[in-house]
């Protein structure tokens, strides 16, 4: 663990010193943008419409922090993979791309099969190599810390951020068991503060697991009540973003990949509706440092309409 922190020293540094060169020659500073990507499933999908936006309207990304499926989807993208290649593979993904179901008394299932995916689609094999920065939770199951990766393989990483407990089972890294990065870090904007991030923007993929409050299953069951226990939480995430977006993914199930264009259509829809707050930092754009900590309205998105 210490040389995780060794890193991240190393990038506030590196953003000190590159704050004290542009205020040397006169010229304004960009504040760094951090995108905290939370967890959801499939629901999940809609994070890369959020991306789509922030690509086609310039914004700059200077760094990524991800749980569960954000992880995983902040992951291909940080490694280079373009959004129409992200959306293709997005169509193709199932639960079984991801998971096989077994038996054991750890859970229902296991991701293993995450490994071939991400062998296949990553850019890049080590966070080393990644084009944007990028911060990987996950929580420790013996002791309850939040646990960040930011050096060494993706692969194992992503697996214990995205191994929901009940269902996936626990994945051992360097010793530790580790399971699904929500619990200590629900949508991860403070290691994004930790990574040096100027402004902070958090995507919350808030919704229902069951369809009238009827469980459909054991899985559901598990699901709302820690989609409860995070509400709960919320404060400790969100007093470290400058600006929550919330896609409306009310209505879709945990495992809906075959609804995937409407998700990453929400997921646009957020981020525009989001664009005139994120647009007002970069307009703001001067010499002076930007607050650690700056609290704005929630952006929700309106319900989207059916063709």
């Amino acid at each position: 663990m210490k040389s995780i922190g060794k890193i991240v020293r190393s990038v506030q540094a590196f953003g000190r010193e590159l704050s004290r060169k542009t205020a040397a020659t006169g010229e304004p500073r960009i504040p760094a943008i951090g995108l905290a990507l939370g967890g959801g499933f499939a629901r999940g999908m809609a994070h890369i419409g959020v991306l789509k936006v922030l690509e086609e309207e310039a914004i700059p990304v200077s760094m990524v922090a991800g749980t569960s499926v954000g992880a995983l989807i902040g992951a291909v993208y940080c490694s280079g993979v373009s959004i129409e290649d992200l959306e293709k593979v997005a169509r193709s993904c199932r639960f079984t791309t991801f998971a096989r179901w077994t038996v054991s008394r750890y859970g229902f299932a296991s991701n293993d099969r995450m490994v071939s995916f991400l062998t296949r689609t990553l850019k890049v094999n080590s966070f080393e190599e990644l084009r944007i920065p990028l911060g990987v939770t996950a929580t420790d199951f013996n002791t309850g810390e939040g646990v960040v990766f930011h050096s060494g393989s993706i692969t194992d990483p992503v697996r214990a951020s995205c191994a929901y407990p009940g269902m996936f089972l626990p994945v051992n890294i360097r010793e530790r068991w580790l399971v699904d990065g929500m619990l200590s870090h629900p949508v991860p904007t403070r290691p994004l503060r930790d990574m040096g991030a100027d402004r902070v923007l958090a995507v919350h993929l808030k919704g229902q697991w069951s369809k009238d409050g009827v469980p459909r299953h054991l899985f559901d069951v598990i699901g709302q009540s820690f989609a409860i226990a995070q509400d709960k939480m919320s404060h400790l995430w969100r007093g470290a973003a400058d600006l929550v977006v919330e896609p409306d993914v009310a209505g879709f199930a945990y495992d809906d990949f075959k609804r995937v264009d409407e998700l990453i259509r929400s997921g646009e829809v957020a981020m525009r509706q989001a664009l005139p707050e994120v647009r007002k930092w970069l307009d703001a754009v001067s010499e002076a440092p930007v607050s650690e900590k700056v609290r704005t309205p929630v952006q929700r998105a309106a319900p989207i309409p059916a063709d």
